[in-house]
């Protein structure tokens, strides 16, 4: 085992601290990483305070991973000392199920190993995420990194990237298609840039006048306030599609009603407590109500080759690892444009 160091919390009600973790001896199928940036996703802050349930102390969070390749096992062939690299929201997956075998591992029937606050297939050995110096992961749920892009805008796409792009591309969202985006935070930025890349008009709706000027600078097409009601009038039957990125408790039916026949609402966001949805908005117009998880690792590589084609970033702010717990509370009031990462750097 490997000593090394980084932050965790020791229980819900605890900021992050310095913790020293054990990590395993790279084995032959194993690739260890030398961390060099990880974005800071929502879903920390939901697991470090439990308000998921089942957070397993001491957690150390992180899922939006960059670094370098610095030992590698015997029977990898995919990377090579020195390669840069990411690892995302989940480590390991059966690899037998039908969705493994579909390319879908963040579906896998016996359930996959996230990143950080999980098991690894063994279902016993827990996994520590990427507010640490390095990682060990399994070559499989290894992927490439362009260095034609920054390193430290490009690591919020392997969480915030990939799961606004893959229910893109699972309901073919193409050029054309009118699509809203429900709140401009770290998902619904990223929503922004790949459906405008792709020749979708993307309307942003939000309550806060202040996400305009953004939300137009993104590279948006209109933008609309959500509590004005002439506006949620006007837009009835509107869009083909809405990705909804909020994870606070609002009313999915104001925002089924704009959907035009046929038109699908994606969840993204995960409020705390269940809403309820009046049937008649579906069945009026034939809309679905559905949900996206992150990608597989194969689709999880198309997005990262396509943001690098594309010139598509997140839009970071930089921080060391001491500014943690502050950073918690700045993206819980909504005081992050668009995303924190933090420079492993620091670390010491």
């Amino acid at each position: 085992m490997n000593k090394i160091k980084s932050y965790a919390s020791k229980s819900a009600n605890q900021p992050l601290e310095p913790y020293q973790l054990d990590r395993r001896e790279p084995n032959e199928t194993d690739v260890e990483i030398k961390i060099l940036f990880c974005g800071v996703c929502h879903s920390d802050i939901h697991t470090v305070r439990d308000e998921w349930g089942g957070t397993m102390y001491p957690v150390v969070p992180g899922h939006e991973i960059v670094g370098t390749v610095t030992r590698i096992g015997s029977k990898v062939n995919r990377f090579k000392v020195g390669d840069t690299v990411g690892v995302g929201c989940f480590v390991d997956s059966c690899g037998h199920c039908h969705n493994c075998e579909e390319n879908n591992e963040q579906y896998c029937e016996n359930g996959h190993s996230q990143t950080y606050n999980s098991l690894l297939q063994d279902k016993k050995t827990i996994t520590y995420g990427g507010y640490s110096s390095h990682i060990v992961v399994t070559e499989k749920f290894v992927l490439s990194i362009s260095d034609k892009l920054p390193l430290e805008k490009v690591a919020p796409l392997l969480c915030a990237g990939i799961t606004t792009y893959s229910p893109l591309k699972h309901w073919n969202v193409k050029a054309g298609d009118k699509l809203a985006v429900v709140g401009l935070g770290g998902l619904g930025h990223m929503a922004v840039k790949i459906a405008v890349s792709m020749g979708v008009e993307v309307t942003v709706l939000s309550h806060s006048p202040g996400k305009e000027k953004d939300a137009l600078n993104l590279g948006a097409h209109h933008f609309e306030l959500t509590n004005v009601k002439e506006n949620m009038v006007k837009m009835a039957n509107t869009f083909d599609f809405i990705i909804d990125t909020v994870s606070a408790p609002h009313d999915y039916n104001d925002y089924l009603a704009l959907l035009s026949t046929n038109g699908v609402m994606i969840l993204l966001g995960v409020p705390p407590t269940p809403s309820e949805v009046q049937a008649f908005h579906l069945i009026g117009g034939r809309r679905s109500l559905v949900g996206s998880l992150v990608g597989g690792i194969k689709e999880t590589q198309e997005m990262l080759d396509y943001c690098a084609e594309h010139n598509i970033t997140s839009d970071v702010e930089m921080i060391n690892i001491d500014q943690i717990n502050e950073a918690y509370e700045r993206t819980l009031a909504g005081d992050v444009h668009y995303r924190f990462v933090i420079d492993m750097a620091s670390l010491k």
